[in-house]
């Protein structure tokens, strides 16, 4: 078994606004160097449903898929399937937990996990996606604590 990612972190947010930016308010923080294209036009879209894609969709109307909702329960859980630049059957699995926290704030726990159906490539996707949310959730945090409005104000 390779170990998974485990993250865990606090926002100034409540839940239910952690949750809304992080799923419906994907678009506007999740940086382009994190997406296929690596372009600042496109749309990123999480459709908020069991079964949903996760996506993004360039200004020509491209799409490239990177997941599956698989789990649904708003404001406290979801989960998907993922797998940007890999083929749909080695997606590994994330989950996202939302808890009050002391005042007003949110603990998000992220287990990120799954490596072995990439057999011996497991651990090496594994290290480079630990680096990856170690970029990631900055922009994420901004955005649930109210820092700047738009993608433009991402740091990239």
């Amino acid at each position: 078994m390779i170990d998974p990612i485990r993250l865990t972190f606090e926002v100034a947010c409540p839940p239910e606004r952690a949750f809304d930016v992080w799923t419906a308010d994907i678009d506007r923080w999740w940086p382009a160097d994190h997406t296929v294209t690596g372009s600042d036009d496109l749309l990123v879209v999480l459709e908020p449903r069991r079964g949903g894609r996760i996506f993004e969709r360039t200004r020509g109307g491209i799409e490239h898929e990177w997941g599956e909702v698989t789990v649904w329960e708003p404001p406290s859980r979801f989960a998907y399937l993922w797998h940007l630049r890999r083929d749909r059957a080695d997606a590994t699995t994330v989950e996202i937990r939302f808890a009050p926290a002391a005042a007003g704030r949110t603990r998000v726990e992220i287990e990120h996990r799954g490596w072995e159906v990439l057999g011996t490539d497991g651990e090496s996707w594994r290290d480079r996606n630990r680096g990856g949310w170690a970029t990631l959730l900055p922009s994420f945090v901004a955005a649930a604590e109210g820092a700047g409005e738009g993608r433009a104000n991402v740091p990239r």
